[in-house]
């Protein structure tokens, strides 16, 4: 097991610079072993470098240098983002050098149990409404990870009697070797970064990794609807516990009744269902009704039966879960309503960079949708979407490096109000562009969804950005 003292005087290195690589370092310095950071980008791009100089710490930016790594290295503290065929990694590898995401280094030092939630959709949402739950429940949760704050700075403050909740991306969990959540969560797999992973196999195992050290006494909770999901869990460490909204369970959290499917259907007759946990005995609990839920669609209840497995899971009275349950909206950027501007509607998706997330916001609203898609291009056909832009859509502005690939799909569904905006030099006002020809092609009653199926990197330095430069043309239109 890793003693943070153990590393004093030994060097350690840090690739990439962020949040997350600024806490490894300061976190290695403070016992002091000997620090050396490393980011490709250029000094100017990296404006945590004067941070860290004047603590003494070593920052090497605009390349990597051959003897970066060594035979003297203790340790490789990497950037989630950055590949593993990146020369120091493989360097280190060749080495026999550890290399590891600061998520693991995290888990050695949290004082509290940890919370650990992954899953190619939903993550930030469900990660966001657990801490609600369990500040509720007078549980102390502190929520750090990948939905933006680095878990081993926040390993450092979270009280022992509390919980550390993590967003877990499939990034940092590669990284991980003796990462053990005493409660982990598997929302759902899709298809997805496979430009970093290489194959599915490599990003479903970056996965199940967060499961590998649990113990008998550890939770394992996951999504009975998704097969991989179900799959994985055969061999799952810790004790089992399932959530759906299309099955009945005999233990778990499920909608009861179930639902046909995890997508609306045609002529699907509506009745009062409840969200339900079922214990070991088989006895039934009703916490809340789904139209009771303050977030929208059967993915938010998905991610609503998660976060109330957790919060059971970590001892929380389900009582004290209803009201937070009906008044949470949601986070920024995940089918975030913006305004009503001309009488047409605007939601702020950004958050959405796969197909699947964002099949699942379109079903979750009403039809004469307007899409504005399209971003980084990963390889996808996006052929998957093809049967709701057929079903549900009135029209597609497409932009970013995938766009002639939204718009052939938005041609192939029958769409015949395509705008494919091509780019200017200022990806801003790309994006503006798309806003102005979404508006056009909606009449009041419409609604213009940015939910772009791919991540913002071709355009924007993040999903955030992407969303707040929406947004704002919304405002200004």
């Amino acid at each position: 097991m890793m003693q943070l003292t153990s590393y004093r005087g030994r060097h350690v290195v840090v690739l990439g610079l962020a949040r997350s690589g600024v806490a490894a370092a300061k976190l290695f310095h403070s016992v002091g072993a000997v620090v050396v950071v490393n980011d490709k980008k250029e000094r100017e791009q990296c404006p945590e470098a004067d941070e860290l100089t004047a603590l003494g710490i070593s920052v090497v930016c605009g390349h990597h240098p051959d003897d970066l790594v060594t035979k003297e290295t203790a340790l490789l503290v990497k950037n989630p983002g950055i590949p593993y065929s990146a020369a120091p990694i493989v360097s280190a590898l060749q080495l026999g050098v550890e290399v590891v995401s600061e998520v693991e280094v995290a888990g050695h030092l949290s004082p509290a149990p940890i919370i650990g939630i992954t899953g190619s959709n939903g993550k930030t949402t469900t990660t966001t409404l657990t801490g609600v739950l369990l500040e509720a429940a007078g549980l102390k949760p502190l929520v750090a990870g990948n939905i933006g704050r680095p878990l081993s700075e926040a390993s450092l403050e979270v009280a022992e009697d509390g919980w550390l909740v993590a967003e877990l991306s499939s990034f940092q969990l590669k990284g991980t070797s003796e990462f053990r959540p005493r409660i982990a969560c598997l929302l759902n797999v899709a298809e997805t970064h496979l430009d970093y992973h290489g194959s599915m196999e490599d990003y479903v195992a970056s996965k199940a990794k967060m499961f590998e050290n649990q113990k008998n006494g550890d939770i394992a909770i996951y999504n009975e609807d998704d097969e991989t999901c179900r799959r994985l869990a055969n061999d799952f460490q810790g004790k089992r516990f399932p959530f759906s909204v299309t099955r009945t369970l005999t233990q778990g959290i499920m909608v009861d009744p179930p639902y046909s499917s995890i997508r609306p259907a045609e002529n699907e007759i509506e009745q009062e269902r409840w969200i339900v946990s079922i214990d070991e005995d088989g006895e039934k609990n009703r916490i809340i009704r789904v139209d009771e839920l303050g977030i929208p669609g059967r993915h938010n209840t998905a991610n609503a039966l998660a976060a109330i497995a957790i919060a059971l899971a970590a001892g929380a009275n389900p009582q004290l879960l209803v009201e937070p349950l009906r008044h949470f909206r949601g986070v920024e950027h995940r089918l975030e309503f913006v305004g009503t501007f001309g009488g047409v509607k605007f939601y702020n998706d950004s958050k959405a960079t796969n197909p699947m997330a964002t099949t699942m916001s379109i079903l979750s609203l009403p039809s004469q949708l307007i899409l504005i898609a399209g971003g980084l291009d990963r390889g996808s056909d996006y052929m998957e979407l093809l049967p709701v832009f057929r079903d549900r859509l009135k029209g597609v502005a497409a932009i970013g490096e995938t766009r002639e690939k939204i718009g052939k799909v938005a041609a192939l569904s029958g769409l015949t109000n395509v705008k494919i905006v091509e780019p200017v030099e200022d990806a801003e006002q790309t994006l503006r562009r798309a806003v102005v020809e979404a508006a056009a092609m909606a009449a009041p009653g419409d609604i213009v969804l940015l939910s772009p199926a791919c991540a913002s990197w071709d355009m924007f330095p993040s999903y955030e950005v992407r969303g707040r430069i929406f947004k704002q043309s919304a405002h200004t239109l």
